[in-house]
């Protein structure tokens, strides 16, 4: 039953104080979690970030959903002032996609299949989630910054690409269950 350990279970739960950025990123990775590339058109050419943090159904009215950015982030200032950006949660065939999107050289579109809206949101091709959105609010949260995207615009397939999974800082993809 939930909520109710034995003698045993409690004495086996031991709570780590060691709260280090490496240690807490260590602890943080046991939740798996989706990954999403944020991607614009800027100066004529696609930006992007990725992140982990992604959450889908902040609100349904109105339509929001939310990620975390670290306030060292580069491109994120450059992104922020996007009319649109795109949000494509990728799927399991994206993870070469995504260490190049969130690589540190010039040109990390290069090759990837990409769509971009009559607004300016970056898309991915074959990814399990597309919205398009617009920044709906930023507020201060440590080193990082909460920002709350308004969704303009949602595409799911029904029988489409299953999600890539980051999880213990390694990605992992869902298995289909198997037929009896």
């Amino acid at each position: 039953m939930a909520g109710i350990a034995s003698r045993e279970q409690e004495e086996s739960v031991s709570v780590n104080y060691d709260l280090t950025p490496d240690s807490l990123r260590s602890a943080f990775s046991g939740f798996p979690s989706g990954v999403a590339a944020l991607c614009s058109t800027v100066g004529g050419q696609p930006e992007g970030i990725v992140a982990s943090s992604f959450t889908v159904g902040v609100s349904l009215d109105p339509p929001l959903v939310m990620f975390a950015v670290q306030r060292t982030s580069r491109t994120w200032p450059v992104l922020r002032n996007s009319h649109r950006i795109g949000v494509s949660i990728l799927g399991s065939s994206h993870e070469e996609a995504c260490l190049q999107i969130a690589s540190k050289s010039a040109d990390r579109f290069a090759g990837l299949d990409l769509h971009t809206t009559e607004a300016g949101a970056v898309l991915l091709n074959d990814a399990a989630l597309w919205l398009e959105c617009s920044v709906e609010q930023e507020m201060p949260a440590g080193d990082h910054e909460v920002v709350l995207l308004r969704v303009h615009g949602a595409s799911a397939h029904e029988y489409g690409e299953e999600p890539l999974v980051f999880h213990r800082s390694a990605f992992h993809r869902l298995n289909a269950p198997s037929l009896v």
